[in-house]
């Protein structure tokens, strides 16, 4: 039971509207999200803060699990671990690619890889876990 693009996100506009994300694309095991960055999304200093990345690829990973088993809204997170590798563009869209790992009946692993747009380089590494309700089918 996979949900589509359109599906999914009709959902987050109804039941999460205070996300800026926008899903550009996701299949049965990926997703790709971006999300415009404007001065409420910076730090001191003129970098994208590290909330508004975790924000971003939590999102990206959630709707990858999503895409995976349908429309399941208390899949939860576990865990997020980030990696934050280099300051990323002040003026750039951020870009998430996230691809699932494992998919089991209870916990879904992830990773999500965020990039500035326009640029080449990873600006932060996502490794996150899923809790799904059991008997969600």
């Amino acid at each position: 039971m996979s949900a589509t693009k359109e599906e999914i996100t009709a959902f987050l506009a109804l039941e999460f509207p205070q996300t800026k994300c926008i899903v550009e694309a996701v299949d049965d095991n990926s997703s790709i999200l971006s999300h415009d960055i404007g001065r409420d999304e910076l730090r001191p200093g003129g970098t994208v803060s590290g909330p508004v990345l975790m924000s971003i690829a939590d999102v990206a990973l959630y709707v990858a699990i999503l895409g995976k088993i349908g429309i399941v809204p208390l899949t939860v997170t576990t865990s997020l671990t980030i990696n934050f590798l280099r300051k990323p563009a002040a003026e750039a869209r951020i870009i998430a690619k996230c691809t699932l790992l494992k998919v089991g009946r209870t916990l879904i692993v992830g990773e999500v890889s965020l990039y500035s747009e326009g640029f080449g380089d990873l600006v932060a590494h996502v490794v996150g876990a899923y809790s799904v309700p059991p008997n969600h089918d």
